[in-house]
């Protein structure tokens, strides 16, 4: 392991920037992507003026549920940090076959120990039936369940690129990259 590795809190150059740059925002281009498309039925319900008093109470609660799990616990302490950690590590452990799938490597699809591995696959896979179920939702219950996805997701986009600007400059974020 050279010296650069032994101290992840030193700042990335040049071709290290490109490299976890590509890692950290193609990842962020997912979330971006689900945004896009999530949003506008997020304010289906509340542009349609379908939401009453319990609906309305029901949505309020159900995003500060998801800002506060997802949005906080999940993405801002222990996901975004993660994602970063692996860019950090992979800009300056260069693969050509991991640089290419540097998304997957920073969302721990690829390359992690055996725990993290799983635990990332199944995510997906829970994501992917998620996704499955809240589509055949009428409205208003699948903008409620969007609008709390959309918050989250956004969340987790503002704090992964504070971490990525964090990192680059040199800070130490504090996280494991999971690495077998």
């Amino acid at each position: 392991m050279s010296s650069s590795t032994d101290n992840p809190a030193q700042p990335l150059w040049g071709r290290e920037v490109l490299i976890a740059a590509w890692g950290v925002l193609g990842v962020a281009c997912l979330f971006v992507q689900a945004l896009i498309r999530l949003t506008p039925l997020a304010f289906e319900p509340i542009s349609s003026g379908s939401l009453g008093l319990a609906t309305w109470l029901l949505y309020a609660a159900w995003v500060a549920f998801m800002a506060y799990t997802e949005g906080y616990r999940t993405f801002q302490l222990k996901w975004a940090p993660r994602v970063v950690a692996r860019a950090v590590y992979l800009a300056k452990n260069p693969n050509p076959l991991f640089v290419a799938l540097a998304p997957l490597f920073c969302m721990s699809l690829l390359h992690a120990n055996r725990r993290r591995l799983v635990s990332s696959w199944l995510v997906v896979l829970m994501i992917v039936v998620f996704v499955v179920v809240v589509r055949r939702f009428d409205q208003p219950w699948r903008g409620i369940i969007d609008g709390g996805v959309v918050v989250g997701l956004a969340w987790g986009v503002v704090v992964l690129l504070i971490n990525a600007g964090r990192a680059l400059g040199g800070q130490e974020l504090g996280a494991s990259a999971d690495l077998p």
